[in-house]
């Protein structure tokens, strides 16, 4: 079974998920674009019970318009989100593409919030599933 490990940049905080994710995706929605600095956020979730983590971390909740939940793990260091979740998946751990020691995968599954995807975003792909 192959291993996927995401780390802050500081190298204090990982997260370890085993095995393929359930999904990967880009948000485009405002929160994640401040989340992330950039204009859209992209990441990979496992199940739960498939995932370990080490090192010391912070927390910060954020409630979405819905009432959802969305709890984020950051380094007390360097500052970086290593791996969230909750929200709509809580029975799921996300962890940022950017974080991942190998964060390549072949192709996304979803992208949601596209209507506040940048009109220069252009994504491709046969099988992504589009969501407003």
């Amino acid at each position: 079974m192959t291993a996927n490990t995401a780390s802050c940049r500081c190298g204090q905080l990982r997260a370890t998920a085993q095995g393929d994710p359930v999904r990967v995706s880009i948000c485009h929605c405002l929160a994640c674009q401040k989340r992330t600095g950039s204009a859209f956020s992209a990441q990979a979730r496992w199940e739960a019970e498939r995932v370990t983590f080490e090192g010391e971390s912070r927390r910060w909740v954020r409630t979405a318009d819905s009432g959802q939940q969305t709890t984020y793990h950051f380094c007390p260091n360097c500052g970086s989100t290593v791996h969230y979740g909750g929200g709509n998946f809580p029975e799921l751990v996300a962890l940022p593409l950017g974080a991942l020691e190998d964060p390549y995968f072949d192709c996304i599954d979803y992208s949601v919030w596209e209507r506040r995807k940048h009109p220069w975003v252009q994504l491709v792909g046969e099988n992504i599933e589009h969501r407003d």
